[in-house]
């Protein structure tokens, strides 16, 4: 059974960091290329970052230079790193693992904003 737990989130004040992270069981991680989602208030998905099986990374332009996603293939672990949040961040934040024609999801964690 594949699962996808993350954690890390939480509120945190404008200006302020936090580093999500996404454990991985049931598949063989390193094949897999990962990404990090959001979903705010009203909106549709969106993809924050990727990083593929080879560590080539990728960003949402409202992220570039804000936000870090890395992986640890030792760990089975995915982690975003989130630095100058603003209130637009705020969203459920979810992982996603995807090989080809297979992907899959985490349940998310919410990450509020606000003073």
């Amino acid at each position: 059974q594949v699962q996808l737990v993350e954690s890390g989130g939480g509120l945190v004040q404008p200006g302020g960091s936090l580093r999500l992270s996404c454990v991985v069981s049931g598949i063989v991680f390193r094949f897999y290329g990962m990404g990090w989602y959001r979903q705010g208030p009203g909106m549709q998905r969106e993809v924050v970052a990727t990083v593929s099986s080879d560590g080539t990374t990728g960003y949402a332009d409202f992220v570039k230079g804000r936000f870090t996603i890395s992986r640890d293939n030792a760990l089975d672990t995915v982690y975003l790193q989130m630095n100058s949040l603003s209130s637009e961040d705020t969203a459920v934040y979810y992982c996603n693992a995807r090989r080809w024609n297979e992907m899959y999801w985490g349940r998310g964690t919410q990450v509020t904003v606000s003073e």
